[in-house]
């Protein structure tokens, strides 16, 4: 790895390290997801720096049961191998979902459902959040401390000011806040610094048979895209080449036009 990207990786470090400890000073209570895909485990990896191995907040799984075998077995072996403590919380089943949303994103939904339930239950004022703009045009609209009404709903019109790593932390009773640690991030930098860092992932994430999954969600609504990148340094010699949507996978982005919007509006991660 050359000089340049090595430096603009510890850039993004920082970075994110100082957003993680910038809410933990001023929100209470927080609590973090962890969806176990690449971004989230990065994230997971950065607040072990952060808070020197602690996780000082408590780390959630929102589970629909529908997880894939892989993903439930790195879940249970990074649990143990850093030592942290790990709630899973159920998630409502699709038939409570908004009838009116397509198949795969009312199956999306369940989650969204899921961390209402447990932001209601914990009385939590901060989310932490393992999501990048770079990933979907909606979340290019996000904020780093993003606020959401006492329903979960975000309006992209009414979002704070973010400038020169100034955050706003202060909001009214009945806000909480989505706070994006990696908002800055590309899918690329993940990969790069999970190299440079060694950071452990989901084999899924290689190459099988000229398949491979690029984003992980639910195996009744997440399918593999075409690739030969079966080692970590071709994953990232690819995704210097390629132009494919990272979430080309995801069946709830290619339903109606406006299907991600409707789920994100609502409280979706």
């Amino acid at each position: 790895m050359n000089k340049s990207i090595e430096e603009h990786l510890r850039r993004l470090e920082a970075e994110s390290i100082y957003i993680l400890r910038e809410a933990y000073a001023n929100i209470d209570p927080l609590v973090m997801l962890w969806s176990i895909g690449k971004d989230s485990t990065t994230l997971l990896y950065l607040v072990k720096k952060a808070f020197l191995g602690r996780v000082p907040f408590p780390l959630v799984h929102l589970d629909t049961d529908m997880e894939m075998d892989e993903v439930y077995a790195f879940r249970d072996w990074i649990a143990k191998e850093w030592d942290f403590d790990l709630t899973i919380e159920h998630c409502p089943p699709e038939s409570e979902m908004d009838p009116t949303l397509p198949p795969a994103s009312r199956a999306a939904a369940r989650k969204t459902q899921g961390l209402k339930n447990l932001i209601q239950d914990g009385k939590y004022e901060g989310v932490f959040l393992g999501i990048r703009r770079d990933e979907q045009s909606m979340r290019a609209k996000e904020r780093v401390f993003s606020p959401r009404d006492n329903n979960g709903e975000w309006n992209f019109k009414d979002q704070p000011a973010e400038f020169w790593g100034q955050y706003k932390t202060d909001f009214p009773e009945g806000t909480h806040i989505r706070i994006h640690p990696l908002l800055h991030w590309t899918e690329l930098d993940i990969w790069r610094y999970t190299q440079l860092e060694n950071i452990p992932y989901v084999p899924l994430y290689l190459a099988r048979d000229g398949k491979r999954y690029r984003s992980l969600g639910e195996k009744n609504i997440t399918f593999p895209v075409d690739s030969n990148a079966d080692t970590l340094e071709a994953i990232i010699a690819e995704l210097e080449e390629t132009r494919d949507p990272e979430r080309a996978g995801r069946a709830m982005d290619n339903e109606t036009e406006d299907a991600f919007e409707r789920l994100r509006a609502s409280g979706y991660m």
